[in-house]
């Protein structure tokens, strides 16, 4: 659960802006009766639904970098450390690095990088 709000807490918080927004809309004068019900159960069950398939796609690809990594196949991740030029790094196991939980760590490179971060590098 706490990797869920870890991933998926940016999210959550512009979920609710989103529902405060959906609420003051649907309870103005002008709206229909039975809207505020309407309003804010269709807003938050598709804000549900995409923040759901978000989690679920994030954390499966998290499992196959862990698996390639583990095979010694080369990842790419986000640097976002340098923002002008190359933004992303390639690592593998032959270049020094280590998964340690959900980072790749090497003690060549000052930070580590998250695994939802990365992507499995193939050409």
């Amino acid at each position: 659960m706490q990797k869920f709000f870890y991933l998926e807490g940016g999210y959550l918080i512009l979920a609710f802006a989103i529902l405060l927004v959906t609420l003051f809309v649907t309870t103005r004068p002008f709206m229909g009766k039975g809207a505020v019900k309407k309003g804010v159960g269709s807003v938050a069950t598709i804000l549900a639904f995409a923040i759901g398939t978000h989690y679920f796609v994030t954390t499966n690809r998290m499992a196959e970098v862990r698996e390639a990594f583990n095979r010694g196949e080369k990842i790419i991740c986000e640097s976002r450390m340098i923002r002008k030029g190359a933004q992303s790094i390639i690592l593998s196991k032959n270049l020094g690095w280590k998964l340690e939980g959900d980072y790749f760590i090497s003690d060549a490179y000052s930070r580590p990088f998250f695994t939802a971060r990365c992507i499995i590098y193939e050409k």
